[in-house]
């Protein structure tokens, strides 16, 4: 059995393009090998040095290592503010004549207060011939004792001190 001449010459011609496209298909696979192998040469260490996907490994470890310190850090800190609530940090006074007849505002009235607005507040009344000091207790910014008006002002202030120190408008 023969083959036609033009059958042959179209076998020829599509076996011809079919090898010239593998060709061309295997060197465009060629300079795609070369590039990841100059790729993969940069990851690997030379002379001794450390390779890039050690140091990438290191630096993942030392950036694990530095995330729980930051927490460390995050608990320490709230457990301090817990344990500041109860400290007296905020404090007021109000300086006033508590007579008409003495000036320079001699006496005063000074709220010590914890964050939760407990403490107390010392009075000082001066006068010509004696002084009196009176303390009254304070809890949640009021009292179960009467307050004089400067003793409710100087409790306002240490409160609203405390709210700007904690963020609490």
């Amino acid at each position: 059995m023969s083959l036609d001449p033009a059958v042959a010459s179209v076998l020829a011609v599509v076996g011809a393009v079919a090898g010239l496209l593998g060709l061309v298909i295997a060197v465009l696979a060629l300079r795609r090998l070369r590039r990841l192998r100059r790729a993969y040469a940069l990851l690997q260490s030379a002379d001794g040095e450390e390779s890039f996907v050690d140091a990438v490994g290191r630096k993942t470890r030392e950036v694990e290592g530095l995330r729980g310190e930051v927490a460390g850090l995050g608990e320490a800190v709230d457990r301090m503010r817990r344990e500041l609530a109860d400290a007296i940090r905020h404090v007021a006074v109000v300086r006033y004549d508590a007579f008409g007849d003495m000036g320079g505002r001699l006496s005063f009235s000074a709220a010590l207060l914890d964050d939760a607005g407990d403490g107390l507040v010392i009075s000082s009344i001066n006068g010509r011939s004696e002084t009196r000091t009176y303390a009254k207790g304070v809890k949640g910014g009021s009292s179960e004792a009467p307050l004089s008006p400067e003793e409710e002002q100087a409790v306002g202030w240490a409160m609203r001190a405390g709210a700007r120190a904690s963020g609490r408008s």
